[in-house]
């Protein structure tokens, strides 16, 4: 049974991940190739960019929350990308180190990787169903 909401859920806001230092997590994810489309330090709050959608990732600074190893249990935000294999390597150039090589699934390809928080982000492709893909 599915809960009826007015006027309905008509798509995502803003995905919020928890850092334990916002300069850090800035760094960290402009090198992983998100813009940063405002900052507000005082705040302990900036927000990334995603594709065209107006929405972003928050990053939310937090009082005590230190480095975690990755794989650390926790929920996986995928975000489309053209070639998952080709965003590895330019990963791995910029110094972010994926979890796994890029594996394969029924739509495409995937490549994970995890922030010093432990927040883990894979980009993900439709090379195996176009049709689906984002244009």
């Amino acid at each position: 049974m599915s809960l009826e909401l007015a006027p309905g859920i008509l798509g995502f806001d803003n995905v919020l991940l928890p850092v334990g230092d916002l300069p850090e997590a800035v760094a960290f994810y402009e090198r992983a190739g998100f813009p940063v489309k405002f900052r507000l330090d005082e705040a302990g709050i900036a927000l990334l960019g995603v594709g065209k959608e107006t929405p972003g990732l928050l990053l939310r600074a937090e009082d005590d929350y230190g480095h975690r190893p990755p794989p650390w249990p926790a929920a996986r935000l995928w975000l489309e990308v053209p070639d998952a294999r080709a965003a590895a390597d330019a990963l791995t150039a910029a110094g972010v180190e994926p979890l796994d090589p890029p594996f394969s699934t029924s739509t495409g390809y995937v490549v994970e990787f995890a922030d010093p928080w432990g927040n883990v982000i894979g980009f993900t492709d439709y090379l195996k169903r176009p049709e689906l893909a984002r244009s």
